[in-house]
């Protein structure tokens, strides 16, 4: 019977585990809590081929406790029913250790089952989610358990694993593999810090590698760049890396590194995904460039309208443009405070009446203790006369401070020239 080799080469203890030094590392809290054989109820997050199914296989043994595992996808309230009516029998005297994989596809009424057996400790669940438990799992879970994070693995860490899984087909089939540094690096880099992609591309390569006049089977670089297509990209539309990529393009841009923001923008756009940041370089020349270079804004629509026109793989060369107008141009916020300090006064319920002179036309006539007095700016001088625009209630309130850059300043030196000679 076939069996991955994945399988066949799960760790069987913390110490052959790759990655994930921050928590089992010689001083690291899950590590700790494994070894002391009390095990609390926790939730594993990480993306997938981390090794989180890995170690709740490892605690399992480690506390003799009766293991039953559910997969959320397929699992029914029923599957949760039938491992409540063991507890406190001779299948399960004492407790269950409850595994249950992507918890995330459970509803609000299957996780809430569970709750009273968790709270007694008569069943200790260990859940594990790709997606972030803080959004997808119930708050009364949440709240009697403990998340640790798993990492995606570097692909330093994975250079072992790879070479382990090379040695083990060697020996297994009494074979002679040549792996140059070269492909074992381009596996490790290109599984994405998944160690499950990166040892399943092992086998392909092994089931797909010619054999020499001796037997020797040779992994080549074009083989090893075949097998791992876009395997790098670890991508879901709805989830975490989605955030993430969109956030790190943002903060690239606001931290004027374009280097950094291209590279972002390569992701997703590898990834299929055009409308994601259309939409948010068109927020960013908004809120990061704004009044210090406001050409940014109608430059990066045209960028945008060009690049959703053409379509992928083009679409690349207007965003592209862009992303790196945007992380090299100034900077200004002016506009983004500006907005925040009314919204809060708005939703404050700080607004007033509007002052006299600004209501409209309608509010001169007759029965008005006195005419409205608007005075129309463009007959002054320079196109301005001092006049209240605030409610009375706001009157003298500052929201838009200009910003330390060459653009403001200029307009800031021309209105304070016009409005002090009044």
């Amino acid at each position: 019977m076939y069996r991955p080799l994945a399988d066949e080469l799960r760790p069987r203890s913390l110490d052959e585990l790759v990655g994930q030094r921050h928590i089992l590392g010689p001083n690291g809290m899950l590590r700790r809590i494994v070894q002391s054989g009390q095990i609390p109820n926790m939730i594993f997050y990480g993306p997938p081929g981390t090794g989180k199914t890995t170690v709740a296989r490892m605690i399992a043994e480690k506390t003799h406790r009766s293991l039953r595992k559910l997969n959320a996808t397929t699992a029914s309230l029923a599957d949760i029913k039938e491992i409540i009516a063991e507890l406190d029998t001779l299948m399960a005297p004492g407790g269950v250790l409850l595994y249950l994989d992507e918890i995330q596809y459970f509803n609000k009424k299957q996780q809430q089952s569970l709750l009273e057996f968790i709270e007694s400790g008569r069943i200790t669940l260990i859940a594990s989610t790709t997606e972030n438990p803080y959004f997808c799992v119930f708050n009364a879970v949440l709240s009697r358990s403990t998340v640790f994070e798993f990492k995606a693995v570097s692909a330093q860490e994975l250079r072992p694993a790879v070479e382990r899984a090379v040695r083990f087909l060697s020996e297994r089939d009494g074979v002679e593999i040549r792996a140059e540094d070269e492909v074992l690096m381009h596996i490790a880099y290109s599984a994405g810090g998944d160690v499950r992609k990166a040892i399943n591309a092992v086998e392909l390569m092994y089931a797909a590698a010619g054999r020499e006049k001796d037997g020797t089977v040779i992994f080549r670089p074009e083989d090893a760049q075949t097998v791992s297509q876009r395997s790098a990209m670890r991508y879901d539309r709805d989830g975490d890396a989605h955030f993430d990529l969109l956030s790190a393009l943002m903060k690239s841009i606001r931290g004027s590194d374009p280097d950094a923001a291209v590279h972002y923008l390569a992701r997703l756009l590898e990834a299929g995904d055009l409308l994601s940041p259309c939409r948010r370089l068109l927020c960013s020349a908004c809120e990061d460039v704004g009044l210090a270079y406001p050409q940014a804004i109608p430059i990066v629509k045209a960028c945008v309208d060009c690049a959703l026109q053409l379509g992928l793989p083009e679409a690349r060369l207007p965003l592209a443009d862009a992303v790196i107008l945007l992380a090299t141009a100034p900077k200004s916020n002016s506009g983004y405070l500006a907005m925040d300090r009314a919204l809060a006064d708005v939703r404050a319920g700080r607004t007033g009446d509007f002052p006299r002179e600004l209501q409209n036309v309608h509010a001169d006539g007759a029965g008005f203790e006195r005419e409205q007095g608007y005075l129309y700016p463009h007959d002054y001088p320079d196109h301005w006369v001092k006049q209240q625009y605030l409610p009375d209630a706001l009157r003298g309130v500052r929201y838009y401070e200009f910003g330390p850059n060459k653009t403001e300043q200029i307009a800031k030196q021309y209105w304070d020239r016009v409005k002090n000679r009044s």
